[in-house]
């Protein structure tokens, strides 16, 4: 091989082990956010569903949710849906479990 294809060689194999090393951390570090993202929400479900199953409240406050999981109102109501609950219909700003307050059924 003569020089000038040796080193356009060397050049292009760095170029492909750098740009695979690139994608290999960004891809590690998405991966270790998302883990740590998961196990906090799977903390805070637990909270919210222990909030909403206290039988002395028939519905909770969405302020008060947010203010014990020590989440944002997107977050809060994102994880209050996927804990299987649901605001009122009169547009106050409570929350109730599915399971205790289903939506009435229309006629």
């Amino acid at each position: 091989m003569s020089d000038n294809i040796w080193i356009a060689f060397i050049g292009f194999s760095g170029a492909v082990i750098g740009s695979l090393a690139t994608l290999a951390g960004t891809w590690l570090a998405h991966y270790l956010k998302q883990k740590s993202e998961a196990k906090k929400d799977k903390g805070r479900k637990d909270m919210l569903l222990d909030l909403l199953n206290d039988k002395a409240h028939e519905w909770r406050e969405l302020d008060t949710l947010q203010h014990v999981i020590g989440a944002d109102e997107v977050t809060t109501k994102r994880l209050l849906i996927e804990v299987g609950a649901r605001a009122s219909e009169d547009g106050k700003p409570i929350w109730a479990l599915l399971s205790k307050k289903p939506l009435p059924k229309k006629r």
